[in-house]
């Protein structure tokens, strides 16, 4: 491990860690444990939310005012979620993009060309690092942000400063700096009227929908753990290629780099991890975890993660993620509760006994929807919103899932519990000091390891 490296984390930790465990689990529990023996209190059940947000999936969103978009990071996502906002509804049109590499801006012209004849002039095409700053300034009316997720911050402040609704894909933060930032731009957002949404379509997939609507209603009575996974094959990645810099061969094979990615359990596990946030209304108090790289090829992140995360109430809810060929997958969560469970795999609600209560009718829904596709349902309740003048902003809600992952991370990294308030207050920004296609030092960039070894025997 570089020395960089070890004084970045060792900053991470400085932040209110004691603090944190008082007051995010609170001083009663604490109090209770050092009073003549007495012991701490037992879990405490989740109640159910009170106005929680339950979108409306409807096929196709309402014709109204003609809505411009512009596109900032133009690799595949940002060309899907363009697609995306076109297949919305009518009226919809992208008439910018943005991106640090002109090939990916040609990539995503061409295709918006074939598939819905837009016609892009190459005034509305920026490239390099400021790309954004041109975008945003192009008259649209929406701004999508789909760059690697360090870059998020940055763009969703710039966005909202000039008055831009925003589709923003998660992760929208990679370390403690960057979830503040966002939640400091979420309340901007909010007092300006804006909408806000941030690709977790599993809140606007109606499988899930239905579900959340089940448990909030006590089908499974009070929550009080659960387990979510993300286990799979091995991503893609980019070998460096003649030509590229240290920097553009980073910012190419972006998911192998924790600075730019956050690593898998926060650019790709944080789907699962949200889904427990989302049912149940929780944060985590505190994280214990471990991983290591056994496989991945390049980059200097890990590609296994088993985190157990304590939540408020003591509730515990165990986490694990894995990018690896040949092994078993499982991509899914489970959530128990005082009277049964729910897992998303079968999509069903079982009681104590295991017998099936409830089950989501997959055929039903299709018969009933043209649109089943929860990446353009987000978008069609996003152009709803901006339409009908409501409100919607998921900001601030997924950067508390996106932090919650942070600790994950972070615990398995140094070996060390994490607390929420030494994840949010920590100053260790992940970004590098200079953003240019230049050469980087890749000595910095090590696969952490936890730990000690054990000492030889002489």
């Amino acid at each position: 491990m570089s020395k960089k490296y070890a004084l970045n984390r060792r900053e991470f930790f400085s932040s209110a860690a004691i603090v944190g465990a008082v007051g995010t689990v609170g001083a009663g529990s604490i109090l209770a444990s050092c009073a003549g023996g007495e012991k701490a209190p037992a879990v405490v059940p989740v109640a159910r939310l009170a106005n929680a947000y339950i979108p409306e999936l409807v096929d196709v969103a309402a014709d109204g005012k003609p809505l411009k978009a512009g596109v900032i990071g133009c690799g595949g996502r940002g060309s899907g979620a363009a697609e995306d906002f076109l297949n919305a509804g009518p009226n919809l049109s992208v008439v910018a993009l943005a991106d640090v590499f002109q090939d990916r801006i040609d990539n995503c012209r061409k295709s918006l060309k074939e598939k819905f004849n837009a016609e892009i002039p190459d005034n509305m095409c920026f490239t390099g690092f400021d790309a954004y700053k041109g975008v945003i300034a192009a008259g649209v009316d929406v701004v999508i942000i789909a760059t690697p997720p360090a870059f998020r911050p940055t763009h969703f402040e710039a966005a909202v400063e000039a008055g831009k609704h925003v589709f923003m894909e998660k992760p929208i933060c990679v370390d403690g700096p960057g979830a503040r930032s966002i939640m400091a731009t979420a309340k901007k957002a909010e007092a300006q009227g804006l909408c806000v949404v941030t690709g977790t379509q599993r809140h606007h997939q109606r499988s899930y929908v239905e579900s959340f609507k089940q448990i909030q209603a006590g089908a499974i009575g009070d929550i009080v753990s659960g387990n979510v996974y993300w286990n799979q094959s091995m991503l893609w990645y980019r070998t460096k290629e003649q030509g590229w810099s240290d920097m553009e061969w980073m910012i190419r094979d972006w998911v192998n780099w924790t600075w730019l990615s956050g690593d898998h359990i926060v650019e790709q596990h944080v789907h699962n991890i949200d889904v427990f946030n989302w049912f149940s209304g929780l944060k985590p108090v505190k994280a214990v975890a471990f991983g290591s790289r056994q496989r991945r090829l390049t980059g200097d992140q890990y590609d296994n993660f088993s985190v157990d995360f304590e939540y408020e109430g003591g509730i515990r809810v165990h986490s694990m993620c894995r990018q690896i060929d040949g092994c078993v997958n499982n991509v899914s969560e489970e959530i128990f509760g005082t009277k049964g469970s729910w897992n998303s795999r079968e999509m069903v609600i079982k009681d104590l006994a295991g017998n099936v209560v409830w089950k989501y009718d997959h055929e039903k829904e299709k018969a009933e929807f043209k649109q089943t596709n929860p990446y353009v349902l987000e978008h069609v309740d996003f152009v709803n919103h901006i339409r009908a003048g409501k409100a919607l902003n998921q900001a601030n809600e997924t950067a508390v899932s996106c932090l919650t992952a942070i600790m994950g991370r972070e615990s398995a990294y140094t070996g060390s519990e994490v607390t929420w308030d030494a994840a949010y207050n920590s100053a260790t920004s992940l970004m590098p000091e200079k953003l240019e296609l230049g050469a980087m030092d890749l000595t910095k960039y090590v696969v952490p390891v936890p730990g000690k070894a054990k000492e030889e025997k002489q």
